[in-house]
Parts: C-alpha cells; sequence; structure tokens
C-alpha cells in the first residue's frame, strides 16, 4: 500500500491530505475534547484505517500528540500549521464575496479548492486589498499571518433556552443548504435572537430575529446547531 508522504506541497510543505487532517482535528478539539479517530474520520469522509495510518505518520513529524484514551490534539507545530490554512480559508471566502460576488453559501467549496495552492504571500496581498478584516462572510475569526486568533465560544442557538437571547456570532460554512436556511431566517452575524419556546417533535425553536419584527420563526434543530452564538450584550444570554 502507498504510504501519502506528509510534505509535499511546495506553497506550504505539507501535503493537501495532511493539511485537511490538522484543520479538522483543530475544529474537533475547538470544544476542549481531544479529537478520536472516529470523529477524524466522520470529518474527512474516509476510513477509519486511513486515519489510524497517517495520525501515526503525523505524531511521529510532530504535529499531533496522543492523549492516553481521548484521542490526538495538535502540538504547537501543528497548531501553526492549522492556523495557517485556516487563514488561507477564510481570506478566499472573503475576497471571494467582496470582490467577486460570490454567495456566502457556495464560496466554502470554492475556497477548500484554493487553499491548497495559494501561496502566503498571495493571501497577505489579498487580506491587504480586504485591508486585513477580521472575520470571514460567515463570521469566523481570521487569524493572522503570525498565527494568533480571536478565542470565541462554542455554543450554538439549539442551547439557548425560552426566554434567553444573543447575538449571533458565526454559522457554519460547511453546508451549503444549512447557510441558505440560515439566511432565509434572517441568522446573520451580529444579529439578536431570542428563543420564545422549545418543540419537541419535530425538534426545533420558536424564535424572535432581530428585523423581523414580532414575527416568530420556527428554526429546525439542525439549523440551530450551526448557528453560534455570543453573549447578548444587555446579559441576556446564558
Amino acid at each position: 500500500m502507498e504510504v501519502e508522504p506528509v510534505m509535499t506541497d511546495e506553497t506550504s510543505g505539507l501535503s493537501r491530505s495532511v493539511e485537511d487532517y490538522l484543520k479538522a482535528v483543530y475544529s474537533l478539539c475547538q470544544s476542549g475534547e481531544a479529537a478520536s479517530n472516529s470523529d477524524i474520520a466522520e470529518a474527512l469522509d474516509v476510513q477509519p484505517a486511513s486515519v489510524t495510518g497517517m495520525i501515526k505518520r503525523l505524531a511521529e513529524s510532530g504535529y499531533l500528540e496522543h492523549v492516553p484514551y481521548r484521542g490526538v490534539e495538535l502540538t504547537e507545530t501543528g497548531k501553526r500549521a492549522a492556523l495557517r490554512v485556516i487563514r488561507r480559508h477564510r481570506i478566499l471566502e472573503t475576497y471571494l464575496t467582496r470582490h467577486l460576488g460570490y454567495r456566502w453559501e457556495d464560496v466554502h467549496s470554492e475556497a477548500e479548492r484554493l487553499e491548497h495552492a495559494a501561496s502566503d504571500e498571495l493571501i497577505d496581498r489579498m487580506a491587504a486589498a480586504l485591508e486585513h478584516p477580521s472575520h470571514d462572510p460567515h463570521g469566523a475569526p481570521i487569524p493572522t499571518s503570525s498565527g494568533e486568533i480571536e478565542i470565541t465560544d462554542s455554543w450554538t442557538l439549539a442551547d439557548l433556552a425560552p426566554g434567553e437571547s444573543a447575538h449571533v456570532r458565526a454559522v457554519r460554512d460547511d453546508d451549503s443548504a444549512g447557510l441558505r436556511a440560515a439566511e432565509n431566517a434572517g441568522l446573520l452575524p451580529g444579529t439578536r435572537v431570542r428563543v420564545r419556546a422549545r418543540r419537541r417533535s419535530p425538534p426545533g425553536l420558536l424564535v424572535e430575529v432581530e428585523g423581523s419584527g414580532s414575527v416568530a420563526l420556527e428554526i429546525s434543530m439542525e439549523v440551530a446547531g450551526r448557528v453560534f452564538m455570543t453573549t447578548d450584550p444587555a446579559g441576556a444570554g446564558p
């Protein structure tokens, strides 16, 4: 069986597959938990056996470290490499949206293809042309060129109880249908949302969205789980 090398890409020194693994582990560890092999396999849509081999090579190369009985986490070297890829991706999304007219539900897949080929110099020039944005079109923070990133909460609209309100921080960008549903409901970054009630069957929320007057909207739990929130400045959030 052919073993994929860790280092191949001229722009970053890492293969496309390795960059995808590091980005996936970074995302999975955002909640504070280690990433299991099964979670990584699901995130990347690959076979668990493939994950085992790649994890071993990445650990040997100093990008990952094993957490006994829990999974793996990024080392500082791995985190820097992951943030470099994430910066490329989010700058590309922002540039494609602002300057090339891409809709926010279409830009993710295009950025996924381009992020592995774009050089850091090109990304820095795009960032300068954009006047160094702090967040991408979906509200996610953009890492700086030095590898710093804003610390964010990981709770979602689905976590709010009736009577609680908060502001939309970001919407997950990896599903076009989910982004369209969020946009149609007015769940855009910066928008204030108040939960009126929770619905058991089918699971969902009845919410008031800023700008829609007193009209209550029904939001599925699937969509609510993709909308990240930040505490309401008025203190009404969790």
